[in-house]
């Protein structure tokens, strides 16, 4: 069963995300902060995605999943956005993420998104 760990702290986006890929059949975990996000990720020792938002509070998105890579190059990071990234964009940023979802979700898509994801790094 595959792990994802949703960072956001928009709680709304959070729980609806949460809820449908967990109907997916993803085990699923939350975190609000970059501190929740390092406390999950050394308790567990990683998650087979991390999707974070890049509007994130105390560190933006961007550093946290640069920390994320430095300190799980493992991890598959994706990140979301309200604001529309570009796959030059996304390269740009070298953070070691592998995609990039929109909001508002369209949480079938992200399902499939996340399965694609997935099934091309296994």
């Amino acid at each position: 069963m595959p792990s994802v760990l949703i960072v956001d702290s928009e709680s709304t986006q959070r729980r609806s995300l949460s809820l449908a890929l967990r109907l997916e059949g993803y085990q699923v975990a939350l975190a609000t902060s970059a501190e929740e996000v390092k406390h999950h990720l050394d308790d567990r020792q990683g998650y087979d995605v991390v999707m974070v938002d890049l509007m994130i509070p105390e560190l933006n998105g961007l550093d946290l999943a640069r920390e994320i890579r430095h300190g799980f190059p493992r991890a598959r990071i994706i990140l979301t956005s309200a604001y529309p990234l570009s796959q030059r964009q996304l390269e740009r940023t070298e953070c070691g993420a592998i995609g990039f979802v929109p909001k508002p979700y369209e949480l079938d898509e992200v399902s499939r998104y996340l399965r694609s994801k997935l099934t091309v790094a296994a």
